[in-house]
């Protein structure tokens, strides 16, 4: 599997001869983006495999107590990339390592997605997954007079999602007077230091579900940041991945935020979607309509297909994997055929920027 944190391996358009048959049997019909990916074998002879390395033991999450600009009292757990120097793959001195914010579904938790923390954390990613206002650990705001008040999940309305994904305010981004859950997690990513810590560089957002309509409109937040004279403010969105997005939950569409240009058409973006999963499917057409030659699908009983004039599938920056289940949002998750993790860590080691020697 290609590491998201390393380059991936040079792409072969000739599958290994016997996989296609064999994948197929077992179901894995999305053959032909793996391969991409970098899973197929080298065509030539392999070579001895190297001595084994131990692999590195991911440390412990760390629970982190944060505070939106509208008094929203938020708890994060921060899960750590492995240290570099004890990797099996280590990276260049000072090379960053990808730092996923994972914005999960309605009524989920940073716990409901925590498999998948857990495994791009395992990949070399650091990965921070706050409990969205209203859920989890995060149910308390400071209201006027230092009065606390409580928040419910099944009470949020369109309001309270639109301040989920809020950055606004002013024109200095780190002065704005509208930071909501996903920019205050932006905000403590701002403050690390150390080649080692979990920064801004290599920023991708995963959302699942509601979560994924969030995800996509705080990156076209994140993209409409003027840039200042002492440097860009926005864009720091290199990778997004929407798992069973929600086309307008409680009222707050997703199709303005499409629309944003970096959004429409520069940001690589993977759908993973169910079968049932209609709300992605349209997701993805609209994002075909601003990436017209960029485009790469595997729908479900349909053989894969791609943009026109599209070399290779690893050079599309908007893909669609539709998985064979009923399930969707935080349960296509627990997909394991295949796997939505391997599937994640496949697209992100193919279109992250990487980091210089």
């Amino acid at each position: 599997m290609a590491d998201p944190g390393s380059p991936p391996t040079v792409v072969s358009r000739k599958f290994p001869r016997g996989c296609c048959v064999a994948l197929r049997h077992a179901g894995h019909w999305l053959l032909a983006w793996n391969v991409i990916a970098g899973i197929a074998a080298s065509q030539s002879p392999p070579a001895a495999p190297p001595r084994p390395a131990a692999p590195a033991v991911p440390p412990a999450p760390e629970a982190l107590d944060l505070e939106t600009t509208d008094g929203v009292k938020l708890a994060v757990w921060l899960y750590r990339a492995p240290d570099a120097t004890a990797s099996a793959t280590p990276r260049p001195r000072g090379a960053p390592k990808p730092t996923v914010i994972l914005v999960h579904d309605l009524g989920g938790t940073h716990a409901s997605v925590e498999p998948l923390a857990l495994a791009l954390q395992r990949a070399g990613c650091h990965v921070v997954a706050p409990d969205l206002r209203g859920h989890g650990a995060s149910t308390v705001r400071s209201g006027p007079g230092g009065k606390e008040v409580e928040l419910e999940a099944k009470s949020l309305k369109r309001g309270d999602l639109e301040a989920i994904a809020a950055s606004t305010g002013g024109t200095v981004r780190d002065q704005a007077n509208a930071r909501g859950d996903i920019e205050t997690v932006r905000d403590f990513l701002r403050m690390q230091s150390g080649s080692d810590a979990p920064g801004l560089d290599r920023l991708v957002v995963i959302g699942i579900g509601t979560g994924a309509t969030l995800a996509t409109q705080w990156t076209a937040a994140d993209a409409s940041w003027p840039p200042l004279a002492s440097g860009p403010q926005g864009r720091q969105v290199k990778a997004l991945v929407l798992v069973s997005p929600a086309w307008t939950p409680r009222g707050l569409p997703i199709l303005p935020a499409l629309g944003q240009e970096t959004v429409k058409r520069d940001v690589p973006i993977l759908v993973l979607a169910g079968r049932a999963d209609k709300d992605a499917l349209r997701v993805f057409d609209q994002l075909k309509r601003g990436r017209p030659q960029e485009w790469y699908e595997q729908r479900t009983g349909a053989s894969p297909a791609q943009a026109p004039k599209l070399e290779k599938p690893a050079d599309a920056t908007a893909v669609l994997l539709q998985i064979d289940t009923d399930d969707s949002g935080e349960k296509l998750l627990a997909s394991r055929r295949p796997d939505p993790a391997e599937l994640i860590k496949g697209f992100l080691g193919a279109v992250l920027p990487q980091p210089r020697p």
